[in-house]
Formats: structure tokens, sequence, C-alpha cells
């Protein structure tokens, strides 16, 4: 896979369809890889006309790590978050740098949970590099919404797992504690996941330094307000890592932004979900395309 040098670090990327296509990137949650985007759905989305970038987040996959700042201490964070070693805004600055590295002037932008964040980050603070912006099973930093149920915040904060075998213990818990009731358990799917992930770049460190970053980073309602950017809020009414309420305020704080709530979608894109998303988006996205393609 090809890597960029990008804001002072190297980010790892891959990209699926035509270069003459409108370009589209796909920003991870929490401790996601690349190979987290599930490559049905990347080609789902390439099917339907776009040059799709995906990218390893700083910390984490083969992108930079930051084990220099040292480990991160969730608590001290929230109460002095001058101790986080990186913001969500500096990783909004990551990406809008790999849009640099790949000539891109502007993407199509879709974010899933803390990628949804670090996406509307991006259209606050480099609006002219977003044509439309997708934020999936997300929310605003408004601590007042978007909360996760106990059960869910639980695994959160629980120790790292140690070895593949743990690795793919804690994904089998993690889908069954905020997957998609409505929608089937693909245990092996996800068991063959978590351990292609484990095998590519295991660095649980970076997840927690991650995690710091959401916790110090501001409520961003304020800014979205002020947004002149088609966005298109996508969210499962099962979700029980962030609540729907935090969907719903992105959706009210973003001026005549679309708002989709999926029944029986949890936090994670149920393969069965695929197709009906990808028209979703490109319906939404292609309506605001700012380039005239061949």
């Amino acid at each position: 896979m090809p890597r960029i040098d990008a804001n002072g670090i190297t980010l790892e990327y891959e990209t699926a369809g035509q270069t003459s296509d409108a370009p589209l990137l796909l920003i991870m949650g929490l401790g996601g890889q690349l190979i987290n985007w599930d490559a049905r759905f990347v080609d789902a989305l390439a099917d339907r006309g776009f040059f799709v970038v995906r990218f390893d987040n700083r910390d984490v996959g083969l992108s930079t790590w930051f084990d220099e700042s040292g480990p991160a201490d969730i608590r001290a964070v929230a109460s002095d978050h001058s101790r986080a070693a990186y913001l969500l805004a500096d990783m909004a600055d990551d990406a809008a740098a790999l849009l640099d590295g790949l000539g891109l002037p502007s993407a199509h932008v879709l974010g899933v949970s803390m990628g949804g964040m670090i996406a509307q980050s991006l259209a606050v603070a480099h609006p002219d590099r977003v044509d439309s912006l997708i934020s999936i099973m997300s929310t605003t930093g408004d601590r007042s919404v978007g909360q996760a149920q106990p059960q869910a915040a639980a695994l959160l904060v629980q120790p790292p797992a140690r070895n593949r075998e743990e690795v793919m213990g804690q994904a089998i818990e993690h889908r069954q504690t905020f997957g998609s009731p409505g929608f089937p358990f693909h245990e092996d799917q996800v068991r063959a996941q978590a351990a292609a992930a484990f095998d590519r770049a295991f660095h649980p460190e970076g997840t927690a330094r991650q995690l710091a970053a959401i916790v110090a980073s501001p409520d961003r309602t304020g800014d979205l307000s002020r947004l002149d950017c088609p966005t298109l809020v996508i969210h499962g009414e099962a979700d029980t890592l962030i609540d729907p309420s935090g969907g719903r305020a992105t959706a009210a704080a973003v001026p005549g932004a679309d708002l989709l709530v999926v029944p029986g979608m949890g936090h994670h894109i149920p393969p069965e979900l695929f197709d009906e998303l990808a028209d979703r988006i490109a319906s939404h996205a292609h309506a605001h395309d700012r380039r005239v393609r061949p």
C-alpha cells in the first residue's frame, strides 16, 4: 500500500475506483484501520462513481504512531485537556494534508463514529476541501447527546487485549454489545476482520490516545451551525455506543442537513445495508459534485 508524508507525519492509504470519478474520502473510527472498511462496501461506493480513498488515521495501522507521547490517561485528560497528545482537529488536518498529497483540491468526506467527528472538524476548519459531508453513527461533541449506554461504555475502557485470540474475543463481545440487532450476526466475519487487523498492526496504545483526543476536543455544535456544506447524517436507531441523539443533534446543527435513521442498525454498517447506503450516499454526493466528470 502507498504512503504519503502529510502534516508532519506519514499516512498509509489505499484507493479504489477511477481517478476521473468524484473523490470520496473515508475516515475510520476509534482504533480502526483502513482494512476495517469492508471491501464490499468500498466496491459498492466505487461502482457508484467514486474514486474512494481510505487511510489509517494517525496512531493506528501503518501510519505514524505517537508512542513518544506516552500512554494516555483518560481520567487525567478529562480534567486537563492539555494532556492529550493531539486533538480531533489535528487529525482533520491530517486528512486535509492527505488530499494535498494526492493532488485533490476537494472531496466528498464520509466518516464513521470518531471518523465522523474528524470529518465534521475537517468541514469546519477546511470548508473549501469538503464537497459534501456524510457523518455516520457520530455526534457533535456536546456531552448531553450521543452518550453510550453503560454496558457499551464499559468496553471502551476495558483492559486491552494482549494477543490474537483475545483481540478476536473482544471484537465479538463488542459486536454483540453495540452491533446491529436487527441484522444477522456474522461471527466468522467479525473474527476474521479482527485477526487481519491484529496481524497488520496491533497498537492499543494508539487507540487510547485517539480516545483521549475525543475526550479533549471541544463541542462542535456552534461551528457546525455555521457550515455551508451539503450534509447527510446517518445513524442506527439501535446504536448503544453513540446514542442516536448524537446523530439527530448533528443534523439539527448543520443548516439544511438530511437525517437518515436506520431501524435495526447499531454501531456498525451491516453488509445487508451496503447497497442501500451506497445508493443514498451517491444520491447525496453526486448532487453536489463541484467538478464536471467525463
